[in-house]
């Protein structure tokens, strides 16, 4: 009896390695959303790590984490290091392209809970309306991370977050570019309450 059960038991391990073994060996999680704001104003919020905090979706999960900056305040060569608790864990991601207003590729490194390496990309698409902007993340999963796809939907686990993090951007994008007309249309009428009294106390032209 025991010899069957033990049989079995193998014959059930092999059946879930072989089912395991045909998982993907690569992800992508995508998402998309339209902002209507110049794709300028938006990249900027995106390519400088520094400003993160402001929209990131997982900033909130650990108000507390350790972060560490390195190489140039924005653009190819920038890292951020973070640390924080479970939920946030630890890792680095560090720009290493982009073409202004356009795109921008980060490497993305999690060393705890565990240790992956991903390609993270930003795509910034004018539109009569605004700007379409994707986030999408590349990955590779080993035989651990195959099976880990047994339990749980990658798309569905990182999907929301990316979800929420371009509510965030939209959020932020579209309040910067208020503020900027703002400024702008207050500059403007400045700049004519300046100009209006010179213009009264100039002499009139003579007569022709």
């Amino acid at each position: 009896m025991l010899k069957k059960l033990l049989i079995l038991v193998a014959l059930l391990v092999v059946v879930l390695v072989a089912v395991i073994a045909t998982r993907p060996s690569t992800y992508r999680v995508e998402r998309s959303a339209a902002i209507s704001t110049p794709p300028e104003l938006v990249f900027a919020q995106v390519s400088d790590f520094h400003k993160w905090a402001a929209w990131s979706p997982w900033e909130k999960l650990d108000p507390n984490q350790k972060k560490t900056f390195e190489g140039p305040e924005a653009g190819v060569g920038a890292s951020h290091h973070w640390s924080g608790n479970d939920q946030v864990g630890e890792g680095k991601m560090t720009i290493t392209a982009l073409k202004p207003s356009e795109r921008i590729d980060i490497k993305l490194e999690f060393i705890r809970p565990w240790q992956a390496t991903n390609s993270v990309e930003f795509l910034f698409k004018p539109e009569q309306a605004g700007t379409q902007v994707t986030w999408a993340v590349n990955g590779n999963n080993d035989f651990m991370g195959k099976a880990m796809t047994l339990f749980m939907d990658m798309d569905q686990m990182m999907g929301k977050d990316f979800e929420q993090g371009l509510a965030n951007l939209k959020a932020l994008a579209e309040a910067e570019q208020k503020k900027q007309l703002a400024e702008t249309e207050a500059a403007k009428k400045a700049a004519e309450a300046a100009a209006a009294p010179a213009d009264a106390a100039a002499p009139p032209a003579p007569a022709q």
